[in-house]
């Protein structure tokens, strides 16, 4: 079966097309085929009814799930007429929906005294969002930036008139809202709805009338350069709000624009709040009988990092530097610790000789001797290679990952079980 496509043509859209295509849309064909603009013509007045026709079908996704799966002949059961809360011939109706609102709420319908009320009301317009990816080296020196922003801002030219000559709206009598009934098999809906003929405005400008800037929408599209600070020590997820300077609107208080700070992964440093900690390869020699370690910092600055001879530095230990951290937000010359995650580096065994080992059974403590139990003879064995990750270096890595990154408590700081250097 063919799927019926003649009210998406008439309105210029595809069948995929979403609600806001559609509504644009059709607001381009209604204000091409307005009457009010081609002098009340039968030929536009045909085309504009029948451009609202698709608008009020395809707009509503009950009407438009049925078009689409059964076409215009799905719709035949199906009727739309708008209602004139102010015609005596409804009064009663109108009161009935009173006590119909008390099953139902006001999901259908409104009274017409709140849809004054409603357009009479300010509202806060959204926030717009936005994310300001910042390396750690901005995060601790601190930058200045522009967010090239587009918004909506009322236009000057009118004053947010629209234009001159501004008339209420006949269809909607000003209110901006009209009733509507739709009838589906055996029920009847009545519902409050925008005015479509104004926009929910209430007013009406003949087209010789309107701004020539905004085009009587009262709004225009504005380029603007917002200038944002990150201060040294600014933290990822921390924002940046520039108040009321989202979208402006009639009734509408402009919202705030949140930027938000995003931190990439540096590929040295690691940040814990104030503290910056870093892995440092050291050789076994230097563990053991100490010596000087070249460490270029975050700032830039090349550090010369004395490891004291005495001070045995284990595989995994961890050591700090003061106040060579992340500088504290909002406390001059504040700053977290710089903490060292040494990596020892033992000897390959190609690297070792004969004589190394004489004189390491010399230079180290005596070994422990390992005793058996009397009358035991123990079976002797050797070594050798084991792979614990055979099914790729996938695994490696990530163990790899886990043995170099540190396990922190929720105050940010290395767990007590992380082994500390020993001093002899």
């Amino acid at each position: 079966m063919t799927k019926e496509t003649t009210l998406y043509n008439v309105l210029g859209v595809s069948p995929s097309a979403s609600s806001q295509e559609i509504k644009k849309a059709y607001r381009l064909m209604a204000l091409k085929y307005h009457p009010d603009k081609n002098n009340h013509s039968k030929e536009s007045t045909e085309k504009f009814q029948e451009v609202t026709r698709a608008y009020e079908i395809l707009f509503d996704s009950e009407k438009r799930s049925i078009y689409d799966r059964y076409g215009e002949e799905g719709l035949s059961s199906t009727t739309t007429n708008t209602v004139d809360p102010t015609d005596p011939a409804t009064a009663f109706s109108m009161k009935a929906d009173d006590l119909f609102t008390q099953f139902f709420g006001d999901t259908f319908f409104t009274n017409t005294t709140s849809s004054s009320s409603y357009r009479q009301h300010s509202s806060v317009g959204p926030t717009i969002k936005h994310k300001l990816s910042c390396t750690l080296e901005d995060l601790y020196k601190g930058k200045t930036t522009k967010l090239g922003l587009s918004r909506t801002v009322l236009c000057s030219a009118c004053n947010a008139k629209g234009g001159s000559n501004v008339k209420q709206c006949s269809q909607c009598r000003g209110r901006g809202r009209v009733m509507m009934q739709k009838q589906m098999g055996p029920i009847i809906q009545r519902y409050e709805s925008t005015c479509r003929s104004c926009s929910g405005t209430g007013e009406f400008i003949a087209p010789n009338d309107r701004c020539t800037t905004c085009h009587g929408v009262k709004t225009v599209d504005e380029r603007k350069i917002l200038q944002m600070t990150v201060e040294p020590g600014a933290r990822s997820g921390e924002t940046i709000v520039f108040k009321g300077e989202g979208d402006q609107g009639i009734d509408i208080i402009p919202g705030d624009v949140v930027v938000t700070i995003d931190e990439k992964k540096h590929d040295t440093f690691r940040r814990r709040g104030d503290d910056l900690y870093l892995t440092v390869k050291i050789d076994l020699l230097t563990a053991l009988a100490g010596g000087s370690l070249p460490v270029q910092h975050l700032s830039g600055e090349w550090l010369q990092i004395e490891v004291i001879q005495g001070e045995i530095t284990t595989p995994s230990c961890f050591k700090m530097v003061e106040g060579y951290g992340m500088p504290k937000k909002g406390v001059p010359n504040s700053y977290g610790n710089l903490v060292i995650h040494f990596d020892v580096q033992f000897p390959k065994p190609h690297e070792m000789k004969p004589e190394n080992y004489e004189a390491l059974e010399r230079a180290l403590p005596q070994r422990k001797q390992t005793k058996y139990p009397e009358n035991v003879t123990p079976s002797i064995k050797v070594l050798s290679d084991f792979d614990p990750y055979p099914n790729g270096g996938k695994t490696k890595k990530k163990k790899r990952r886990r043995q170099e990154e540190v396990n922190y408590s929720d105050d940010d700081s290395p767990q007590a079980s992380a082994p500390q250097c020993t001093t002899q």
